[in-house]
């Protein structure tokens, strides 16, 4: 089983900036200026323009509402040091590096839409 994401944003440009340039995906595939499919060794995202959504979808927030209320994205990377320079030297503000207390580094930074994306190392053994 594979996943990929699907994020309904306000404004695909920002967010494929910030996919690119912050963390390193690269585009898969762009079948139209609303939908582009990005990848990053396995993660998969998908940037879809809000505008898409019909009134009533499920998934549809009004411009200012917060995207990604309840979800994480967590991008386990192998990496997490060479990540996080990085995502600081892009200028976007990210949290501090952090060893949490379960074994694995991290940091943490919101996307355009407010989604919340963790990075964080692969599992050592």
């Amino acid at each position: 089983m594979h996943l990929s994401l699907e994020l309904f944003v306000e404004s695909p440009e920002k967010s494929l900036d910030f996919y690119r340039r912050v963390l390193g995906f690269e585009v898969q595939s762009s079948p139209g200026t609303e939908y582009t499919m990005l990848k990053n060794g396995d993660a998969v995202i998908a940037i879809n323009s809000r505008s898409v959504l019909s009134t009533d979808h499920p998934l549809r927030i009004d411009t200012g509402q917060r995207a990604g209320l309840g979800v994480e994205i967590v991008l386990k990377v192998a990496d997490v040091e060479g990540a996080y320079r990085a995502a600081k030297e892009s200028g976007w503000t990210v949290s501090d590096f952090a060893l949490q207390p379960w074994g694995l580094r991290d940091f943490r930074l919101i996307d355009p839409d407010g989604y919340y994306v963790r990075v964080t190392s692969r599992h050592m053994s």
